[in-house]
């Protein structure tokens, strides 16, 4: 069997896995986020932190409890890592440095989990288990929770209560998240993930030293990493480590696990809305975005440039010959789609136009199908700039799912998809006009420029993936990037919600033979022409600095 087939193969069944689990599990999704009735275990959690799951919330309440939890989580996640030398388990490793522990700890709380350390030479097990994966779990239910309050807000009128966040956030965490966790971590078990709390390891000699390893709660840490689309991995090599991901199975069930539930919460989308169709539309532009940049990616990474790619069969730098081009093509596209930001690959050794595409995947705001709730929420603010595009065209209020799409809308949505442009375009000016942020990169050129647009692109959209090669341990770039993914993450949420709470106040439009069928496939074109248009028009000069004048070489 060829390289080129065996990647195909590998695509068509991770497409027809997603099929099987779209149903079932947005389905039971809207289930979850409908139910008026409340587990025993989250009744406990509930008097725990002293919260009223019952009690409805405006947008400023939603947004005051999504600001004020993740604030204790970046103080609790700061302060564990720098009190790390006093605390057991640490595995002999040192208290963080201060900026280090800012970046990291805003990092994993905004669901980026941008790693500017090699996490088996940094974080011992209390961190890793304690801090880390705990936040894997509850950023990813935070971003959901969010989209789900959008939802709501289509789905409700003359009111502006858009439910409660705490028992979204529980709800999220206890019946989802954690569920399908358990079971992923048993998956890669089987497959040959470690899981355990040893201690260092002497291994032998390597290139005339002694070579360590050290164990840890690898496979449920990873389980969460990938479903949660989080992606900061246990060792520095990723998912690319055979710790973390030892089979080509388990490299196409971790990249199963990255797109199930954005896709599927398009299922529940539809389901609170009251309209399928709606979930549908959403679901086949998310689709044909990712189908079509998986397909760009391996027909770059598989051309053939010279007698060595030709010998190889395609780029096979940077790659894992456990899972071929294929296979990490697929995984590069999808965790640059999404929010994932884990890698079984180096994005830094793809071809120029390689890199270009994982950049692009990013820039287009990690929406096809984007995070765990932050590639919904991202989808229909775009939905809703199409909407008012196609209302100009014919010279119609613009409407969707029975709301009119005014004037506060429009500015709330455009405020929406100029924050994350902003971020990346102006700190990277910054860092490569200032002298000292410059001397992190590896390469000169096109290469070495791509390096410093990669990481804010990365940053700010709350990837975290990066280019192998900029040192981004510096107090430059701990600092500049964790305001990035703070801004990144909650800026666009402030907007998010109000959003929410403006549609649930107004009175339903009903349907007339002018309004715009948003539910047919001329509707999912314009969409996808519309998110295409706009990153273009944000982003080109940028790209053809970079991957571009690099591919073109």
């Amino acid at each position: 069997m060829g390289p080129v087939l065996a990647g195909v193969l590998q695509l068509l069944a991770l497409i027809a896995a997603l099929a099987l689990a779209y149903i079932p599990l947005g389905n039971y999704m809207a289930k979850v986020y409908s139910s008026d009735k409340h587990w025993r275990v989250e009744k406990w959690i509930y008097k725990g932190i002293g919260a009223d799951p019952d009690t409805e919330m405006r947008w400023t309440a939603y947004l005051r409890g999504v600001l004020a939890f993740s604030v204790v989580g970046v103080l609790f996640l700061y302060l564990l890592q720098r009190l790390q030398g006093v605390l057991p388990g640490s595995l002999g490793f040192k208290s963080i440095d201060p900026d280090q522990a800012f970046n990291t700890a805003v990092s994993f709380v905004t669901n980026t989990n941008w790693q500017s350390y090699y996490g088996e030479q940094a974080m011992g097990h209390v961190v890793q288990t304690a801090g880390l994966a705990v936040q894997n779990f509850v950023s990813a239910a935070v971003g959901i929770a969010v989209a789900v309050a959008l939802v709501r807000g289509f789905a409700r009128s003359r009111t502006g209560e858009l439910g409660n966040f705490w028992s979204d956030l529980v709800r999220g965490t206890v019946r989802i998240l954690v569920p399908i966790a358990a079971v992923a971590a048993v998956v890669l078990v089987a497959c040959g993930a470690i899981q355990n709390f040893s201690g260092i390891h002497e291994v032998g000699q390597f290139m005339g030293g002694q070579q360590q390893w050290n164990g840890g709660a690898v496979a449920s840490q990873e389980a969460i990493k990938e479903l949660g689309t989080n992606g900061g991995g246990y060792f520095n090599a990723n998912s690319a480590h055979p710790f973390e991901n030892p089979t080509p199975f388990s490299n196409l069930f971790e990249i199963f696990l990255i797109l199930v539930i954005p896709f599927a919460l398009t299922r529940t989308f539809g389901l609170m809305v009251g309209s399928v169709k709606q979930g549908y539309a959403i679901l086949a532009t998310m689709a044909t975005i990712w189908v079509g940049f998986v397909a760009l990616m391996m027909w770059t990474e598989f051309a053939h440039h010279g007698p060595a790619f030709d010998i190889a069969g395609g780029a096979y730098e940077g790659k894992e010959v456990r899972f071929g081009v294929g296979a990490s093509s697929i995984f590069a596209t999808s965790t640059t789609l999404t929010s994932t930001g884990a890698v079984d690959s180096f994005h830094s050794s793809f071809t120029g136009l390689g890199g270009g595409i994982t950049m692009l995947g990013m820039m287009l705001g990690e929406i096809a199908p984007g995070g765990t709730g932050s590639g919904l929420y991202g989808m229909l603010i775009m939905a809703i700039i199409a909407v008012f595009i196609a209302g100009l065209m014919v010279g119609r209020t613009p409407e969707y799912l029975g709301k009119k799409i005014g004037s506060r809308e429009i500015k709330l949505a455009a405020c929406y998809i100029l924050v994350t442009p902003a971020l990346v375009l102006v700190f990277t000016a910054f860092a490569m006009a200032l002298p000292t942020p410059a001397n992190s990169m590896t390469n000169s050129g096109a290469h070495g420029f791509s390096e410093i647009l990669y990481a804010y692109t990365s940053a700010s959209n709350n990837n975290g993936s990066a280019f192998a090669g900029l040192n981004a341990d510096t107090q430059w770039f701990n600092s500049t990037l964790g305001l990035c993914m703070l801004f990144g993450r909650f800026v666009p949420m402030i907007f998010v919600l109000a959003l929410a709470g403006s549609l649930a106040e107004q009175k339903p439009v009903p349907a007339t033979a002018g309004t715009l069928r948003t539910d047919k496939p001329l509707y999912t074109g314009l969409l996808v022409g519309t998110i295409i248009i706009i990153t273009g028009l944000t982003y080109f000069p940028a790209l053809a600095l970079g991957p571009l004048a690099e591919g073109l070489a």
